[in-house]
């Protein structure tokens, strides 16, 4: 069974007003970059980074990154996973960093990408933007922006879908099966 808990215009007014909140806390865009987590966080940093311009009237660099490499659920096997370009060219060094991810759970890819981005520099802060967060960190993880807060069980999955990737706007809880 699957739940619909944003439509287009709830997810597009969630990425607003995580822009406003963005802008107030940091003062401004001055010094902001922004860095999506590959694949639906990097369309939410596009989106992100078009309305911070839309209000304040600044441009924001977007970069990708790709945190397959810094997973800790692979073990030694790196062949089953595809490993896609990390995108960042510009210096996020003394930045004020907004991380976006579609889903905040576990933790465990945010620490994932926290690591990837120290590779890349030390940033004056690293801040956390997620569309949902649906609870049950494994990790001491809290997202700074939250679009949307969901409540849900370990035997429900949420599904992000982006019309960049998948056509239509939406945020869906589907049940797993107890298999």
């Amino acid at each position: 069974m699957n739940t619909r808990v944003m439509n287009a215009d709830e997810v597009n007014r969630a990425i607003t007003r995580i822009a406003h909140e963005v802008l107030e806390k940091n003062r401004g865009a001055h010094d902001i970059v922004i860095v999506g987590i590959r694949t639906r966080g990097v369309f939410i940093a596009e989106r992100l980074a078009i309305k911070i311009k839309e209000i304040e009237g600044e441009a924001i660099p977007v970069g990708i990154i790709d945190i397959t490499l810094y997973r800790d659920d692979i073990k030694s096997d790196i062949s089953k996973h595809i490993v896609k370009k990390t995108e960042i060219p510009f210096s996020i060094t003394d930045k004020k960093v907004i991380l976006v991810d579609d889903v905040l759970y576990t933790g465990r890819s945010i620490r994932a990408a926290i690591d990837g981005l120290i590779d890349l520099g030390r940033p004056a802060n690293i801040q956390l933007a997620v569309l949902i967060d649906r609870g049950h960190r494994e990790l001491p993880i809290r997202a700074d922006f939250v679009g949307k807060n969901i409540p849900t069980s370990h035997n429900e999955s949420v599904k992000v879908m982006l019309k960049e990737e998948d056509g239509v706007d939406k945020v869906v809880v589907e049940e797993l099966d107890d298999k």
